[in-house]
C-alpha cells in the first residue's frame, strides 16, 4: 500500500482535530504500518500539560499508536466506512523519554494477532531512532451505530 497523507488517513479514521494525532503513514504491509506525528508547539495539550516544559502526555502517545493501528486493522476492512475500532486494552505501557516540541513521533506497529473483531498490536514509538515509548494493544472492531459504538 502506499503512503498515506493526512486527507487518505481521514477516510479510515473518524477522529479530527484536536484529537487526529496521525499526520502520515509511511510503510504499510498486511501486518505492519508505520505511522509519523510531527509534534508541534501548537498542539492544544502544551497549555497545561506542562506550560514551563511542555511534555507530550503518555496517554496521548498511547492514543497515537492506536490510531496507526487503526489505520492497519480498517485497511484490511472492505466496508470500513461502516466499520469503527476501539481501543479495548494496552498492555505493559512504558514511556522511556519524554516527547516535546519539534519532536516527529515514528510509530511502528506489528499485528501479533489478527481476527475479525479484534486484534493484539506491538507498538512501538520513536523519536530520532530512539525508542520513546511502547505498548501491546488490544483493539476490537464494531459497526457504526452499534449499541457502544458512539465513541471510546
Amino acid at each position: 500500500m502506499p503512503a498515506l497523507d493526512i486527507a487518505a488517513i481521514r477516510g479510515f479514521l473518524p477522529h479530527r482535530y484536536p484529537f487526529l494525532l496521525v499526520d502520515r503513514i509511511i510503510e504499510q504491509s498486511s501486518d505492519r504500518i508505520v505511522g509519523i506525528k510531527n509534534v508541534t508547539a501548537n498542539e492544544p495539550f502544551f497549555n497545561g500539560h506542562f506550560p514551563d516544559f511542555p511534555v507530550m502526555p503518555g496517554v496521548l502517545i498511547v492514543e497515537a499508536m492506536a490510531q496507526v493501528a487503526g489505520v492497519l486493522v480498517l485497511s484490511k476492512i472492505p466496508d470500513r466506512a461502516n466499520k469503527l475500532v476501539f481501543l479495548a486494552g494496552v498492555d505493559g505501557a512504558r514511556f522511556r523519554r519524554p516527547v516535546i516540541p519539534g519532536d516527529q513521533l515514528r510509530i511502528e506497529i506489528h499485528m501479533a494477532l489478527g481476527r475479525p473483531t479484534r486484534a493484539k498490536m506491538d507498538c512501538k514509538a520513536f523519536v530520532d531512532g530512539k525508542l520513546v515509548a511502547e505498548a501491546s494493544l488490544m483493539c476490537v472492531l464494531q459497526d457504526k451505530g452499534a449499541k457502544g459504538a458512539s465513541g471510546e
